[in-house]
This record gives structure tokens, sequence and C-alpha cells, in this order.
């Protein structure tokens, strides 16, 4: 590293000023303060409203037995949790029975199972129990034919309701739940407007400065590469703090309201592994969109010279969210997931569906690391000769023959 010049600071020291400027800058700035309370009220208000959905489906479908069918009540239970439903049931008289079905109390009262089931409702059964009732029905029926026969209908209905095919997979999935798939869909998401933001925002501030003339002054004690490297910086720890606050709040939240406790999900992993692709994501992109933001000198011209950046940012994105949670196999998104400038948006949702091992994260990453060095090299380069431009768009050929 070559000594710095008379007028000129160290790197270290250049690096630390510059990204302490934008730190300071960008997060007194109203944009970033309501953007990232938007994203943490989303996150929470979102976790409040999956418990709300998700506790009164515990609970189960309300059915209530008047006291001549109370019998059937443990057969009826058992039917259901072989249909994969879950039911709340209770015992009523017939008249407390009908006006709990007036008060939406109760969804289905079962008045009789001898010798057929008869139920009352209040307009229509309940989808979710309607394959419930039609397979206890039909138990009923087998339980008197059996009785006719002189067998035990109780032992009979208790084998038919438990009984289940035994099924042997030759290429099993990984077990994925609820959990599993809105982690995954949240951290494409947010990784994906964060970098997308982010790395516009270096852009943009490069412009900025190259139009208001200000890296002019900057650049009599700063050396290109230094100014570029504090900018990236400095954004990059604006966008990793926001990040951390959207990622820990969903996990807060996810916490306290106990939304994983049934879930497959490893929680700390998936939220350190989403930080850790942002600030790997963010290091990819913000550097070549901050060397293509040095080839145009007015605002207005920034979206088209960054605009095949932003579209390979989308295809992985699009990727991601539409077939990774229905398909985490995929191959097409298996291996673009190991490809530099996808892998940000595509690992992380691999790793929160469970469908990547520990040892192709880190594959992944190690891969999208080894390309930083170059990118530093050539977008310091495009920077170093482009900056100063003003004018017309720059060609990046240009701007490399002119450093």
């Amino acid at each position: 590293m070559s000594a710095p010049t008379d007028g000129q600071l160290g790197t270290a020291a250049a690096v630390r000023l510059v990204a302490g400027r934008e730190i300071s800058t960008r997060l007194r700035t109203k944009a970033f303060i309501w953007t990232t309370a938007l994203f943490v009220a989303a996150v929470v208000l979102g976790g409040v409203l999956l418990h709300a959905i998700g506790g009164q489906d515990d609970d189960g479908v309300p059915v209530a037995f008047t006291p001549s069918a109370t019998a059937a009540i443990p057969a009826f239970e058992a039917t259901a949790t072989g249909l994969g439903a879950t039911v709340q049931t209770s015992e009523l008289d017939p008249a407390a029975g009908e006006q709990a079905l007036t008060d939406g109390d109760v969804d289905v009262l079962v008045t009789s199972v001898d010798p057929m089931l008869s139920v009352t409702v209040d307009s229509a059964v309940p989808q979710q129990l309607q394959p419930v009732l039609a397979a206890f029905a039909q138990q009923l029926a087998l339980a008197s034919a059996v009785t006719d026969l002189g067998g035990d209908p109780a032992d009979v209905a208790e084998q038919v309701a438990t009984a289940a095919p035994e099924v042997t997979a030759l290429d099993p999935e990984p077990a994925r739940d609820g959990g599993q798939i809105v982690a995954g869909y949240l951290a494409g998401i947010l990784l994906f407007i964060s970098l997308m933001t982010a790395g516009q925002l270096v852009a943009q501030g490069v412009v900025e400065e190259k139009s208001s003339r200000v890296v002019e002054l900057l650049l009599a004690t700063l050396r290109p590469a230094q100014l570029m490297a504090g900018k990236v910086l400095g954004i990059g720890v604006v966008g990793l703090i926001q990040v951390g606050l959207v990622v820990g709040s969903g996990a807060a939240t996810a916490s306290v309201l106990g939304l994983l406790d049934s879930s497959a999900l490893d929680l700390g992993t998936t939220a350190l592994w989403a930080l850790a692709w942002f600030v790997v994501g963010f290091a990819t992109y913000a550097l070549v969109l901050g060397a293509l933001g040095a080839l145009v000198s007015r605002q207005e011209d920034v979206g088209s010279v960054i605009g095949p950046v932003t579209t390979l940012m989308i295809i992985p994105y699009v990727i991601g969210v539409s077939i990774l949670p229905w398909d985490p196999t995929n191959a097409l998104a298996t291996w673009l997931s190991y490809v530099p400038f996808c892998a940000p948006m595509l690992m992380p949702i691999r790793i929160a569906l469970g469908a990547a091992t520990t040892a192709e994260a880190l594959l992944a990453l190690a891969i999208s690391l080894a390309i930083i060095p170059a990118l530093v090299w050539l977008a310091g380069r495009i920077y170093a000769g482009a900056v100063l431009h003003s004018g017309g768009r720059m060609k990046i050929r240009d701007a490399l023959r002119g450093t």
C-alpha cells in the first residue's frame, strides 16, 4: 500500500471518515426512519395476525353432542384426528345446543348416532368437517353391521379410524412446515428490497456528488478508491442496521408469541444467515452499481445505466419466491443458489426451508466472496476513471483507459 501524499489521508482513516459521514447523514434521514419503522411494524403486525389466526385454528372446530350421542365422542375425535382435522367437543342438551348454533358458539350439533348419524347446523356444515362427518357416518354404518354379525363395534371403529397406509419414499423431500415457508418468503422479500434499495443509494450518491461538484473537493484529500470504499462501507452499515432491526423484530415477535413452537425452522440460524447474505450481496451489488453510477453526471440518467444490474437482481428473486417455497429441490434454483449475484437471493430461502445444508451454504458463500476482490479492482478502476467526467454518459472502456 502506497504512502499517502501531501494533503491526503491514510487509507484506513479516509475510509472511516467517508463511511462515518454516510452513516451519520443517512441514519437521520426521514426516508431511513420511516422505511425502517414500516418494515418493523409490518413484521410485528404480521406475526400478531398469524398468532391470532393460529390461535383460532388450534382450538378446533366446536362440535357439541346431545346426551344421547355423547358415547360416540371418542370415536368421532379419533376419526377427526385421522383425517387431519382439529375439533373441540362438548356436551349440550338439545335446546342449549340449538341456541349455541344460533349464537355461533358451536358449528355442529350431533343429535343422534343410532341408528344413523344425525346433525344440526345453523346454515351449512363447515368445509373442514364435511369429510369427517362422512367418514364417521360410514363407521357407524360399519359398526351396526359388525354388531349384527356379533362382533365388537367399538374395537372395529378404533381400528378403522387409526388405519393409515405405510408409505415408502425412494427420494423423500425434506420436511417443511408453515413456519419454514413463511420464513423463506420473508427472507427473499426482505433481502431483495434491502439490496435493491441500498445498492441504488450507492449509485445515486455517486451521481449526486458528481453533479454538485462535491467530489472534486473530496478528491483533493482522498483518492477515488478511498472515497468509493468509504461510501460503500457507510451505506452498507446503514443497510445492515435496517435489516438487523427488521430481522430482530421478526425473531422477537415469533419467539414471544410462540409462532414457531411446532415448527422445524431454526430461527437463530436462519436470521444469522440472512444478515450474512445481506453483507455479501450488498458488497457484490454496491461495487458494481457504484462504478456504473460514476459513468453518468445526472440523476435522471442513473436508471438507464444501472438497469441491467437491477434486472439481474429481479430474476433470482422471482425464481426464489415463486418456485422454492413449493419446490425447494428445484434443479434450476438450486444451481443458481451457488452463482454469485444470484446466491444472495436464493440461498437464504433454501436455508429457511431446510433445503440447504451448512456445507452447501458455506460453499455458496465462499464462491460469492471469491469474486469480491475482482469486483473491488474493476469497480475501483471504473470509478477512478469516470468520477471526474462531466457531460454525457461515459463508456466503460473509456473509464478503464482513463485510470
